[in-house]
């Protein structure tokens, strides 16, 4: 049934959708089933797979809460053969719980107050539709606290008013009106409107939209001004045209009977149904909303993780400031900290030469090859500066992005890299870094405080989380770790491996030294079998003895390539990045049971370019240096930038001031843009051209130049 489940979801083939649960159940990880069960899966990829996994959960779910409201209904004796068929055929959350409705234990209600009365015969009655003087027959039942006829035709109502409630055609009509035609509106809250806080959503004091083609930033810009209290949120639909419509399925007569179920349909739609399930259509609306600014997000955060590493280079890295100065600090190859101290070149010591000559001598002392300058406070005067120093060595300049630094340098991760040093140091430590390794460093760092996406704070933090998660994951085995240089953070993110592991590898290693093979990773404490099996391939080992162990080739495959250089008649070191000799080798002569071609393929493409990075090298880019700030804009010019957000209205572009300017999606092109990311990049270098420049909102708006 699950499997149907998926099927019916995903599209994806029966058999795929089969053995990746069936691998999933048996505690494999996405990475490890996308790289190196292709032949199982049906060469799904981690997207598909991921897929899988969320409708497999999505599944499971149900079938508990399944469980849950049949046990209920046992309990309470009302459970039917046929009730039961519609509960277990359920395909949906929202199917099951209006099955539930009628039967959910209900805090105090006018129909249950009714009931109490002894009114329920007479909403029996009325709901026939046969009888004609309805109000002689309510007569009957005015006793106790039902004092009158009408009392008892009104008691009557709310229990009518309730059965049409929990009536799922009833309901499913109103789903589909407001999913079809529901307007969400906006009112400004009079008394703030010229708070200060709310102009930013001025926007919206007065808007009015359809609310399935309301677009996902603004739905959520909407809603957090109504939840910062600047507005109010109102959703409609044609309420004539509804209520006539539950009227056709209902009243069936023309008689007083008739009259009375009128009144009850429209009591239930203004007082139940519609505040309900207008809630339900916004929160259904919010969903998508938050599903799109997550996909936004990991897409962003993909690209940044993968961003272009200058790799193992000696850094010299800057934290520009003013006032309290500019922290630098000097790394090796390898991001261990080798110096660090302050310079202070800019306002108000102004000490420009003491700085350069600083700068030169830490350049000479360390053999410097490249410098990282943050891109905060200060960041284009520290870059004037460092461009006009002669160093002997030819030195690259860049300008790193400090998002999440001051995140990074304050948390416990820091703290226990450089407990003698204090925040400042580590942040500067940190940009370094990230030029180094941007994945590296980047994964120490809560991906939701990179900055990345929109509205970040306003979706669904559960299942923000848990898509950042996988995309680092994904991101990190795609790469591949060197287990011997990698921090505890970084290696909690391989496949199978997690932060207790990540601890334990990083504890033996402290006490044993480097991994000198792969085999030598069953030694670590508590890392047995199956986390071998999930994360060896994606472990490497720099300088092993056998070199397949710093290759993306899984030990299990080892013998099989061994295999294939006894046949070819050499050495196994001499068929490794023999691409010519490698694409000569008949593959179909080692398909067997275990092994398919597919995976055979990737081994060959592997081996032609072993541990081969996937990531692009760092480029230096360099701003025009006449723009400062944003009165040097002006329309139509023409100037350099960088990529440094997207989402899905535009991207954001770094041009080299304080301010960003935008690139409206209409701006990306001259034909439709469906997804911006099929245009542009996150840190993509690119040349724009300046539309119109609005210095009081600070804003700019740009055109991608082709």
């Amino acid at each position: 049934m699950m499997i149907d489940y998926i099927v019916q979801l995903t599209q994806l083939p029966k058999s795929s959708i089969k053995s990746t649960v069936q691998l999933l159940n048996e505690d494999c990880t996405i990475p490890f089933i996308s790289r190196y069960r292709k032949e199982a899966t049906g060469n799904l990829d981690e997207v598909q797979i991921g897929d899988i996994v969320k409708y497999k959960e999505q599944f499971e779910a149900l079938k508990k809460r399944k469980i849950a409201i049949l046990k209920a209904l046992e309990e309470q004796d009302v459970l039917t053969d046929d009730l039961k068929l519609k509960i277990e055929q359920a395909q949906d959350a929202t199917t099951l719980e209006d099955l539930y409705l009628p039967y959910k234990k209900k805090r105090k209600t006018k129909a249950e107050t009714a009931r109490k009365n002894g009114l329920e015969p007479l909403a029996k009655i009325i709901m026939s539709q046969k009888a004609n003087d309805i109000e002689s027959i309510a007569l009957k039942y005015a006793k106790g606290d039902v004092a009158t006829a009408e009392d008892a035709l009104e008691g009557a109502r709310h229990i009518i008013a309730e059965w049409i409630n929990e009536r799922t055609d009833i309901r499913n009509t109103l789903r589909n009106e407001l999913e079809r035609r529901a307007q969400i509106s906006t009112k400004v809250i009079k008394a703030k409107k010229d708070d200060e806080k709310a102009q930013k959503f001025r926007d919206y004091f007065d808007w009015s939209e359809s609310l399935s083609r309301i677009p996902s930033h603004r739905l959520l810009a909407i809603l957090r001004a109504e939840s910062e209290g600047f507005i109010r949120v109102k959703i409609a639909v044609d309420d004539v045209r509804v209520l006539e419509r539950m009227d056709h399925r209902i009243i069936k007569s023309q008689n007083a009977c008739a009259d009375q179920i009128e009144l009850a349909i429209s009591d239930a739609y203004k007082r139940l149904l519609f505040p309900s399930l207008s809630n339900e259509a916004l929160s259904n609306a919010k969903e998508k909303a938050d599903e799109s600014a997550i996909t936004v997000f990991a897409k962003n955060l993909k690209q940044l993780l993968l961003g272009s590493p200058i790799g193992e280079k000696r850094v010299l890295a800057i934290d520009p400031g003013f006032r309290t100065g500019c922290k630098v600090v000097c790394l090796d190859a390898q991001g261990n900290l080798k110096h660090n101290e302050t310079i202070y070149p800019h306002a108000p010591k102004n000490d420009s030469i003491g700085a350069i000559k600083k700068i030169s001598s830490l350049a000479e002392a360390y053999k410097i090859e490249a410098i990282a300058i943050g891109n905060g406070t200060a960041s284009r005067e520290t870059e004037a500066l460092i461009r006009k120093i002669q160093f002997k060595n030819e030195i690259q300049v860049f300008v790193v992005s400090e998002a999440g630094a001051s995140i990074y340098s304050a948390s416990k991760i820091a703290r226990d890299e450089f407990p003698n040093y204090d925040v400042t140091v580590r942040g500067s430590v940190s940009i370094g870094r990230r030029l180094q390794d941007p994945l590296a460093e980047l994964v120490k760092i809560d991906a939701k405080s990179i900055g990345v996406g929109q509205y970040q704070h306003d979706v669904d933090q559960t299942k923000l989380q848990k898509q950042l998660d996988t995309v680092v994951e994904n991101c990190v085995n795609a790469v591949g770790v060197n287990i011997n240089s990698a921090s505890k953070s970084l290696l909690s993110y391989v496949s199978g491996i997690g932060p207790k592991l990540a601890e334990n590898i990083f504890e033996y290693r402290t006490e044993h030294g480097v991994f000198k093979s792969r085999k030598a990773i069953l030694k670590v404490p508590r890392l047995g079998g199956k986390a071998f099996e999930q994360s060896a391939g994606f472990l490497r080992i720099k300088g092993a003895k056998n070199p397949l162990d710093d290759s993306a080739v899984h030990p299990e495959r080892y013998a099989i390539i061994r295999t294939m250089a006894k046949d070819e008649g050499v050495a196994l070191e001499d068929l490794i990045g023999n691409k010519t000799r490698l694409q000569n080798i008949d593959l179909k002569k080692y398909v067997s049971q275990d092994i398919g071609l597919i995976t055979l393929q990737d081994i060959i493409k592997e081996l032609e370019k072993p541990g081969l990075d996937i990531r692009e090298t760092a480029k230096v880019f360099t701003f025009n240096q006449n723009i400062k700030t944003i009165t040097d804009l002006h329309e139509g010019q023409l100037l350099p930038g960088i990529v440094n957000n997207i989402t899905n209205f535009g991207c954001f572009v770094d041009v080299g001031i304080k301010e960003s300017g935008l690139i409206h999606v209409s701006n990306l092109s001259d034909s439709f843009v469906k997804d911006v990311n099929e245009h542009v990049h996150l840190h993509q270098q690119i040349i724009v051209k300046v539309l119109d420049v609005d210095v009081t909102r600070k804003r700019i708006q740009l055109k991608l130049h082709k």
